[in-house]
């Protein structure tokens, strides 16, 4: 497949969780977790409703099934942490092969033609995932949950990712494999490029088959 753009492309944005690394499972676990302990229904078609989203934000619609059980802001914020206490133990059990060698292949080839690159992830724990999968050298700027206030489909995320980068944001292309991800980069006036569960996605410029086929983008 060649798919071609504006030839503007600069710079590469990447949503980190599905698309460089496939951490679902563990985000499934670790809230299954905290909603068993609290007698709330949680199963994947809810888990489904969290992709892309902060966590905050993943916390208020699992609660929408804890019937009954009022929440303050406080106990809120608590519940967070406590799933993502569970998630980071899990997240310890990461090692380099948690990426597979088609991705850290293209990746490489990207930065050898010139391309800046960046992840651009509502996680607060992109940092440690890089570093346990031993990609973080990969990368020329992380935008993540730890410096945003409003997570996708708000671009924020990718406007200071662009930034960061040093780049117009109509330079940019952002990788995403969720609707909220492709919304934020149609949002903050990027290229959208859908994959895995996003491909085919109506508001995406391009859906691709495999990772390796944006190295036919620029």
């Amino acid at each position: 497949m060649t798919t071609k753009t504006t030839g503007t492309i600069k710079g590469f944005i990447f949503d980190l969780d599905g698309v460089i690394v496939f951490t679902d499972k563990l985000h499934y676990q670790a809230w299954k977790r905290m909603a068993d302990r609290l007698g709330i229904a949680f199963d994947e078609t809810v888990n489904h409703r969290l992709r892309g989203v902060s966590r905050e934000e993943s916390l208020d619609i699992i609660l929408e099934n804890a019937h009954g059980l009022a929440l303050g802001a406080e106990e809120k914020r608590r519940l967070a942490e406590e799933k993502n206490t569970y998630y980071r133990e899990l997240l310890e059990e990461l090692t380099p092969d948690a990426v597979e060698e088609n991705v850290k292949d293209t990746l490489v080839k990207l930065r050898q033609r010139g391309f800046k690159l960046a992840i651009g992830s509502s996680s607060k724990n992109a940092g440690l995932i890089l570093e346990r999968t031993g990609i973080a050298g990969l990368f020329d700027a992380v935008s993540d949950g730890n410096n945003i206030q409003r997570s996708k489909p708000d671009p924020e995320v990718f406007l200071k990712a662009a930034a960061f980068l040093g780049l117009e944001p109509a330079d940019c292309a952002v990788i995403e494999d969720a609707e909220a991800g492709i919304r934020a980069a149609k949002a903050g006036g990027m290229f959208a490029v859908a994959v895995h569960s996003a491909a085919g996605c109506p508001l995406a410029d391009v859906s691709l088959g495999t990772f390796e086929e944006l190295l036919n983008i620029g």
